[in-house]
């Protein structure tokens, strides 16, 4: 899975109109309920390196009884970048980076089968787990549109691993079959 383009995601929640640092770390938070939470820090380094490739700039400064805060707003040069952004096809990534699966495959390579099949057996468990919290997430009174499409992909994405798991705990029992007839 690639990483989310923060940049990309900030000129984006500018898109509807100016904001400030906090006002995006919390959009970003809620329109990406199951990604990563954004930092503060992050927010406002984004921010700069945005205003310094002319991407947003800024449009007022307001203290309401607290720490200053800068309200950013989307460029022309912005938009267009977003425009090309959204308009790019992500390429299906060529390796995989999964600590599962690299986790199973040094289970498998150092320790025995009883040991790679816990393993496998445990991440399942886990996997449904989180499987049926995000499918009580999808189903919340409260659940937005936001909600439910985030859930979805995350529940889409465990349902290959789960699968994955399947897979790999026949594979296990059938390489063990053969090896101790």
């Amino acid at each position: 899975m690639s990483e989310v383009s923060t940049p990309h995601v900030l000129l984006g929640l500018l898109a509807s109109g100016g904001r400030h640092g906090y006002e995006l770390k919390r959009a970003y938070d809620a329109r990406l309920p199951q990604a990563r939470p954004l930092a503060f820090g992050q927010v406002y380094a984004t921010l700069g390196r945005l205003e310094r490739d002319g991407l947003v700039a800024v449009t007022g400064q307001e203290r309401d009884g607290g720490p200053d805060r800068t309200t950013y707003a989307l460029t022309d040069e912005g938009r267009a970048a977003l425009d090309r952004w959204l308009s790019d096809v992500e390429p299906p990534l060529p390796y995989v980076a999964s600590t599962l699966l690299a986790k199973v495959v040094v289970a498998l390579l150092v320790a025995d089968v009883d040991r790679a099949r816990s393993c496998l057996v445990a991440q399942r468990q886990a996997h449904t787990a989180r499987l049926r919290e995000l499918t009580g997430v999808k189903h919340a009174p409260s659940a937005t549109l936001d909600d439910v499409v985030a859930a979805d992909y995350a529940i889409a994405h465990l349902d290959a691993d789960l699968r994955w798991l399947a897979t790999t705990l026949d594979r296990v029992a059938d390489w063990h079959r053969e090896v101790h007839p």
